[in-house]
């Protein structure tokens, strides 16, 4: 059997606000959440072994742990015997940086999750289906289709036909943020900017207008990142540099791919030891 090819592309927050914490101990976010063309690249296919394989290769495939969010979504669909006993060779290229605010191994999960509901293996309900990725990590859903989508404060997901065109680069530098650690620095809460009556959240001005409340907390384990986001911000033609998720990456914004090419040039000359490319949402 040939292998399938499956693209994993990575998500991006446009924004994020923390405005407040449950009594579990997560925290109450908001969030304007897109994707980009950047993707890992997975390819699967059946094969008659006792046990699933899983491999990881490319630039950032080091350290990926054995337990990962692929092999947890496997065990779990065993499990509950979706798979009737079927055995999967599952590859992996890692183009996406780990600990990057880019959701790299949770769209890996959300992108097999597509494959087997494409095969018809997984025929789930919606109440289910979010059920099944929030036991793999809370990410995990966002990446279940690949358009834009609002996370409310009340944690309520919705998609939007809302198309936003933007050119991007990205940044990273050689360490990344643990999640865990960040959120538990926060101190201070925002107010809701996002509400369910306003209609369009992905109206351009409206991004302009908002922020990643976790940057204070990474710019204060990490100031360098803060005088990098600065010189992202005078950048020929950018239109904002914020950070995704929490951190340890920076995107900046354009208008036109030429000027985010022309930007990720100069970048990549004042920053050596920094990964960056350009890309674009989808």
């Amino acid at each position: 059997m040939n292998f399938k090819i499956i693209k994993s592309y990575a998500k991006v927050n446009l924004s994020l606000g923390v405005t407040g914490r449950l009594k579990s101990g997560y925290h109450k976010i908001e969030s304007l959440i897109s994707f980009l063309n950047l993707h890992d690249e997975i390819k699967i296919k059946k094969i008659t072994n006792k046990n699933h394989k899983i491999q990881f290769f490319g630039k950032f495939s080091k350290g990926i742990k054995k337990k990962n969010t692929i092999s947890e979504l496997l065990k779990i669909l065993d499990r509950k015997n979706i798979l009737n006993n079927q055995k999967y060779l599952i590859k992996v290229k890692k183009n996406i940086p780990q600990k990057a605010g880019l959701g790299g191994g949770s769209m890996n999960a959300s992108a097999i999750i597509r494959f087997f509901i494409s095969k018809k293996t997984l025929n789930f309900s919606k109440k289910n289906l979010i059920r099944l990725t929030r036991q793999i990590g809370l990410d995990v859903q966002l990446g279940i289709n690949n358009k834009n989508k609002i996370l409310y404060s009340n944690g309520k997901l919705v998609t939007s036909i809302k198309k936003i065109r933007l050119f991007v680069i990205i940044i990273k530098p050689k360490f990344g943020c643990s999640t865990k650690k960040i959120y538990r620095s926060v101190r201070s809460y925002s107010s809701k900017k996002l509400t369910i009556y306003k209609k369009d959240h992905f109206n351009f001005i409206n991004i302009l207008k908002l922020q990643n409340d976790l940057e204070k907390v990474v710019f204060k384990y990490h100031p360098k990142l803060k005088q990098v986001k600065s010189f992202m911000e005078v950048l020929p033609n950018i239109q904002f540099a914020r950070m995704t998720g929490s951190g340890s990456s920076l995107l900046g914004y354009f208008l036109s791919k030429n000027s985010a090419i022309n930007g990720a040039k100069l970048f990549k000359k004042k920053y050596k030891n920094y990964w960056c490319i350009a890309s674009k949402t989808i």
